[in-house]
């Protein structure tokens, strides 16, 4: 299992538990989203199989729990997996 796996895996288990923002940015870039532009502190990715744009943006050093919940959310929604 790679370290991306099971940093995803530990997300699924702990939804509600802080996770680093570069930790997360790099959950997300392996589940295939592209940074399309980033607007202060705000960073928007785009997924060909998505509709709509994800935005995220740092607390301090970790992630924002809900937007890490809405990721969760969107993969499970539209059948996204890590790319390996």
């Amino acid at each position: 299992m790679t370290r991306i796996a099971k940093l995803y895996a530990w997300v699924l288990a702990n939804p509600r538990s802080a996770i680093s923002f570069r930790d997360f940015e790099r959950l997300v870039v392996a589940f295939g989203y592209r940074l399309r532009r980033t607007t202060g502190s705000h960073r928007h990715y785009g997924h060909r199989a998505v509709p709509f744009v994800l935005t995220i943006q740092p607390r301090g050093k970790d992630a924002k729990t809900y937007q890490v919940e809405q990721f969760i959310a969107i993969c499970q929604r539209y059948g996204l997996s890590l790319e390996e």
